[in-house]
């Protein structure tokens, strides 16, 4: 039995995510497809367009076997959290052999080496990386000048470690090495749009670009076309009843946490440092919405998606600690099932016999989960996913779902 495991958002699910599981499922030859997918919020810091559910099930109806959620704390993380919590996820379940992901460049041996030399870290990149940085120079440009120093090829090439597809897979990559797993990466290039363009293409559009569509529209007029038929139908099923919410729906949220936590300042949260918290707390009062708090704090240096990453952070009360108790406990502490086919039980038991931690199917079993802190985990994501039904709720007057009461979907 071969099996292979995806990481994505499906932010919505649209053409290019089917192409890429038909894709990996070619290349690899596998049996089983696992996709580990964000839940409610998503790596760019925002909540997702629609909720974990149906996306879980556009997945499941366009040929993946299984959807396990990636826990909260990475799904909004920077791409090194993100990466190497689904990689973790991916190798505790003892028994996936690839990982596909899709890149601008397409070539796994171009991404290899510099995976390798960032992995590992050797002396002389180590010695080149600090010179560079003494001398004045900024820190990604200091880190191309190391890398070329260790793989002079990588000057005919630097270009690749810009591109946001070729970045999360090199992250992947590296949390493969440094976990010393088995799991064997794959890459197919990318096709279509341009992961941040907001135009449509003719077949292959960026997932921003339907979410664009979206809120520009009001409606799904440019969607048709653009995600499978069954996706089509899962959102015109569910479109302004449940969804399409939009960062700026969580303002209200976001400003109480603000208030909250204003006393302390947020270095606490995850990546925040002194002089960010020094930003937030002198614009506190000021009139604004998520986003417009977005573009008031972004700098040269400091781009609007980090922001927005960052805002989310304390928006789920993410903080440093719980980040390094999870580091040193292991990372990841229990794989959630989000749905699966029905007829794709063989998998499903494969996954309970050979996974070092357990594989939770019932909500209510989180509770169970042996380590303290890996009970944290589960229940943070939890409670992220009851602030977004909170949302949701109060958007579109409908009854809030409680998520132990939310069954595995199963096709």
């Amino acid at each position: 039995m071969k099996i292979a495991g995806i990481i994505a958002e499906y932010n919505p699910f649209h053409n290019g995510h089917k192409y890429h599981i038909e894709q990996t499922r070619r290349i690899t030859g596998a049996d089983f497809i696992i996709v580990v997918m964000s839940g409610n919020f998503t790596q760019r810091g925002t909540p997702a367009i629609i909720d974990k559910y149906s996306r879980a099930r556009m997945a499941l109806e366009n040929g993946a076997d299984m959807v396990l959620e990636l826990p909260s704390c990475y799904a909004c993380g920077s791409a090194e959290y993100f990466a190497d919590g689904a990689i973790a996820l991916l190798d505790k379940l003892g028994c996936v052999d690839y990982v596909c992901f899709g890149s601008e460049c397409g070539d796994i041996e171009l991404l290899r080496p510099i995976a390798e030399i960032l992995a590992t870290e050797p002396d002389d990149y180590r010695e080149m990386l600090k010179a560079e940085l003494k001398n004045g120079a900024t820190f990604p440009r200091a880190r191309n000048r190391a890398l070329i120093h260790c793989i002079p090829s990588f000057a005919e090439n630097e270009n690749i470690i810009g591109s946001p597809n070729n970045i999360l897979g090199i992250e992947y990559m590296k949390s493969i090495i440094r976990r010393h797993s088995k799991i064997q990466p794959v890459t197919i290039q990318r096709t279509g749009s341009d992961y941040h363009s907001q135009r449509f293409s003719q077949q292959y559009s960026s997932s921003l670009a339907l979410r664009h569509s979206l809120d520009a529209q009001g409606n799904l007029s440019m969607i048709r076309g653009q995600v499978p038929e069954n996706v089509f139908a899962i959102m015109e099923e569910h479109f302004g009843k449940t969804y399409p919410i939009f960062p700026r729906d969580f303002s209200a949220m976001l400003k109480y946490k603000l208030l909250v936590e204003e006393a302390n300042g947020y270095t606490d949260f995850v990546d925040i440092n002194e002089d960010l918290s020094d930003r937030i707390l002198k614009v506190l009062y000021q009139p604004y919405d998520y986003e417009q708090m977005c573009d008031i704090l972004k700098t040269k240096n400091l781009t609007y998606a980090r922001v927005s990453r960052l805002l989310c952070h304390i928006l789920l009360n993410l903080r440093k600690e719980d980040m390094q108790d999870y580091k040193a406990g292991g990372t990841v502490f229990y794989a959630r099932v989000l749905g699966f086919h029905d007829d794709g039980r063989g998998l499903l038991k494969t996954l309970q016999r050979n996974a070092s931690i357990p594989l939770i199917t019932k909500v209510t079993d989180g509770r169970n989960i042996e380590s303290e802190i890996g009970r944290k985990q589960f229940e943070r994501g939890i409670l992220a996913s009851h602030i977004y039904e909170s949302v949701v709720s109060n958007k579109f007057s409908c009854p809030m779902q409680n998520e132990y009461q939310r069954p595995v979907i199963t096709i």
